[in-house]
């Protein structure tokens, strides 16, 4: 595949992210389909790290998402293998068997057992899983382990992004400093449940994992799972959680509602959102980052769905990339979600100008103000549809030729 131009949304500034006492990572150009480039991640955790996860709800899952179904409820972790270029999906026994010896080859270098080895890949679905390309360059991997690679690990990971995606926050777990690190891999096949393809985040807190499971569910319901760039849910999405347990000590946690908690779940939901936020920046072809406020829904989870079915329509993304303002398409996707909304309450609202109120356009409607801020790069859509008082926000891109242009020529 040609490479790809950097997103005209990406971020201009990029996070340095410490090192995380406990964990340390290696990358190596394996060759699994690329050339030219890293395509495997070693990640290594000192013993007593726990983990927890989520991960696809699509049926037809990928060989490692079963792996780590299988090993996550232990919630303890050693390693992590993730390679980019192939799936491992759709591939069966022989699938199975890729998962199997490349986990075995990881505790081996690592000294540990393969069931505290997780697994991630992604790339092309269908074909089999060179995984022997893989074993052979993890004794490699584990000698040139280092704490200070989270950039290099974030571009290893990468398939048709165009810029890696990472973040780091520092909280406190009463008045004791932790940090956590988080890298992400996506720009298209991004739709709920999840919408992130991978990520993998770190701390060096000392927490257990069921702990860490609601913080990681919370956080990605109001991240992840809030994010869309195609409404094509993928086989192989993961957001795993790891705490090392090496920063320095605080106080014991008796749950996820603990007041202890409070700031590490804010700068978790916030690296987790940023992370989100990178994914559709960069989502294929993308040239708008668009966010969609539904209020008056009759619940928060049918507020959610009137904004995902408003984000996903051809109709609307293709209209907003080609800065039209043509309102009368949000409406549609409105009456299409299958949610209740009161046809002549609608409000709807771009860039801050009222254009729709009780279900008409508004006296003297000017579109010259909606245009302008269709040019922009941040397009901002308010409805409200006139039922109740739940709200939801989600994000999305807008839909170009370059999307076509990406995955017409994704396996070539």
């Amino acid at each position: 595949m040609k490479p790809l131009p950097v997103s005209p949304l990406a971020p201009t500034k990029k996070q340095t992210l410490p090192p995380i006492a406990g964990c340390r990572m290696a990358a190596r150009e394996a060759g699994v389909r690329y050339k030219g480039r890293r395509d495997v991640l070693l990640m290594a955790f000192d013993e007593g790290t726990t983990v927890a996860g989520v991960l696809t709800r699509n049926q037809m899952p990928g060989a490692p998402i079963d792996w780590c179904r299988e090993h996550l409820p232990a919630g303890t972790a050693r390693g992590l293998v993730v390679n980019a270029g192939n799936a491992n999906v759709f591939t069966g026994a022989h699938g199975a068997m890729a998962c199997a010896e490349t986990a075995k080859a990881a505790a081996a270098a690592l000294g540990c057992q393969p069931s505290e080895i997780l697994l991630s890949s992604t790339g092309v679905i269908g074909e089999p899983m060179r995984y022997e390309r893989i074993v052979e360059h993890l004794p490699a991997a584990k000698a040139e382990l280092t704490e200070d690679a989270w950039e290099t690990a974030a571009a290893t990971i990468m398939t048709t992004d165009t810029f890696a995606k990472t973040a780091s926050r520092t909280a406190n777990i009463r008045g004791v400093p932790v940090t956590i690190n988080g890298i992400a891999k996506g720009s298209g096949m991004i739709a709920p449940d999840m919408a992130t393809m991978l990520s993998f985040i770190v701390t060096d807190a000392t927490l257990p994992a069921p702990v860490l499971k609601a913080l990681l569910t919370r956080g990605v319901n109001r991240s992840f799972n809030a994010v869309t760039v195609d409404s094509d849910q993928s086989t192989s999405d993961t957001v795993l959680l790891f705490a090392t347990g090496k920063g320095e000590t605080h106080v014991t946690v008796d749950g996820p509602g603990d007041p202890a908690l409070r700031d590490f779940r804010t700068k978790l939901e916030d690296l987790l959102h940023d992370l989100a936020m990178q994914v559709v920046r960069d989502g294929e072809g993308a040239s708008k980052l668009v966010r969609i406020s539904v209020t008056g829904a009759a619940s928060e989870r049918a507020a959610k769905r009137i904004a995902m079915v408003i984000a996903d329509s051809p109709l609307v993304k293709t209209a907003i990339a080609g800065e039209d303002a043509n309102w009368g398409r949000i409406v549609m996707a409105v009456g299409k979600s299958g949610q209740k909304a009161d046809r002549d309450k609608l409000a709807i609202s771009i860039g801050g100008v009222d254009v729709a109120r009780n279900g008409v356009r508004v006296d003297g409607y000017d579109e010259a103000p909606v245009a302008a801020h269709m040019k922009g790069r941040e397009i901002d859509i308010e409805v409200d549809v006139g039922v109740g008082r739940g709200r939801a926000t989600v994000w999305t891109c807008d839909l170009t030729h370059g999307y076509i242009d990406i995955n017409a020529d994704y396996r070539s």
